[in-house]
């Protein structure tokens, strides 16, 4: 069975037992969380869409580490203009791990 959730303005696919790193929620490490932005259940070949969710549907996750995603340079040039800017910055995420879709 899997199901795709919407959570930070992403989708992601996901089944039980699956670990994913989405943008920062709040929440303690081992603490659960429910995702009720659940906008597809399927198995097999049965699949039930939502408009735009699917009703009385919700994923179970425990929440296994909070930290930073690796440093991202952005660089700006404006060429013959001696125009240089560089900046960094480091996405905050939350891992989760899938621990019951309910349907």
């Amino acid at each position: 069975m899997y199901a795709i959730v919407k959570t930070g303005g992403k989708q992601y696919r996901v089944s039980k037992g699956d670990s994913l790193k989405v943008e920062k929620l709040s929440g303690e490490i081992g603490s659960s969380l429910e995702i009720k932005d659940v906008l597809a259940v399927g198995s097999g070949d049965d699949l039930k869409v939502g408009t735009p969710v699917v009703e009385n549907a919700s994923v179970l996750a425990e929440v296994v580490a909070q930290g930073k995603a690796k440093k991202v340079i952005v660089f700006k040039k404006k060429r013959r203009k001696g125009y240089k800017k560089r900046q960094g910055h480091r996405q905050e995420y939350t891992e989760l791990k899938i621990k019951e879709i309910r349907a």
